[in-house]
């Protein structure tokens, strides 16, 4: 996947639109961001802390905030994203979109197919990857 697709990757724009359409997703405000990439960023900047929702615990580990994020998009964006297998991907948005129409519902289903140790697994690889290459460490900073 190229640079430019891992702000909003194909699969993940189809499951978001087919959600659109089907109004499972609620649109009652415009949301603050433009891509899922930087939901999930700003999202997770005001993380450790009591951010948006007054969290009373903040110290958390990613498992923990993967497994309790409800938007489904979210969650299929950080499976797609993360190069996770594109059967599974795909597996995972006909899973969600067979789920109980609700945010919370679909992205419990994301998760069964995508556990966390396959986002994990595909996030650690890729971290080696960069480190052990100066050309790739280079060209990111």
């Amino acid at each position: 996947m190229d640079k430019d697709e891992t702000a909003t990757p194909p699969i993940t724009a189809a499951f978001s639109h087919t959600l659109a359409e089907r109004k499972t997703r609620r649109r009652l405000r415009k949301v603050w961001y433009r891509t899922q990439k930087e939901h999930w960023l700003g999202w997770l900047k005001h993380y450790n802390g009591p951010g948006h929702y007054g969290r009373m615990k903040w110290n958390r580990s990613a498992e923990f905030v993967y497994n309790h994020v409800v938007n489904p998009v979210m969650v299929l964006w950080l499976g797609e994203a993360s190069g996770v297998v594109k059967s599974k991907v795909l597996e995972a948005k006909r899973t969600a979109l067979t789920a109980a129409p609700t945010m919370m519902a679909q992205a419990a289903a994301i998760r069964k197919v995508i556990p966390w140790d396959a986002i994990e697994s595909r996030l650690s690889g890729r971290f080696h990857r960069l480190a052990a290459s100066p050309r790739q460490k280079k060209a990111t900073l």
